[in-house]
């Protein structure tokens, strides 16, 4: 059987659509595919320390009360949360990607960021060649 392959972009910042990938990676993970995940221009800020508790929601954040009530429900129904979702898909063999070219354009240097997740650093580039073969590839 053909190896499956999943490729994301993480363009957004916000908990919920990083939450969104983190989890579709897992589930890709979970049914045989290999997983590689992009991430640039805002979605590097979940990368940096402390990033998974800074990222606001995309809609109705009302100053980090929204967030806080998300976290919240997902606590009740036994939700991961958004690290151990990470570390999971690390633990599966996922791949992450940090975009060099946001990260000088956005003053961000290696060290920003966590490096039990982060696997490489490329451009573009890179991303075009792990998606070339892909079966499935998402923006978000």
């Amino acid at each position: 059987m053909e190896d499956k392959k999943a490729t994301l972009v993480v363009h957004s910042g916000d908990f919920d659509k990083i939450m969104s990938a983190f989890i579709l990676g897992n589930g890709f993970l979970s049914m045989g595919f290999s997983v590689t995940i992009f991430f640039t221009f805002w979605g590097l800020n979940a990368l940096k320390i402390k990033g998974f508790n800074k990222a606001p929601l995309s809609r109705m954040n009302f100053f980090g009360l929204g967030r806080y009530i998300i976290k919240k429900k997902m606590k009740k129904y036994n939700v991961a949360s958004l690290n151990d979702l990470a570390v999971n898909l690390k633990k599966l063999g996922g791949k992450i990607i940090a975009c060099t070219m946001t990260m000088e354009l956005m003053g961000i240097r290696e060290e920003d960021l966590r490096t039990d997740l982060v696997d490489e650093y490329g451009t573009v580039g890179k991303y075009c060649y792990e998606s070339k073969d892909a079966d499935v590839a998402l923006f978000i």
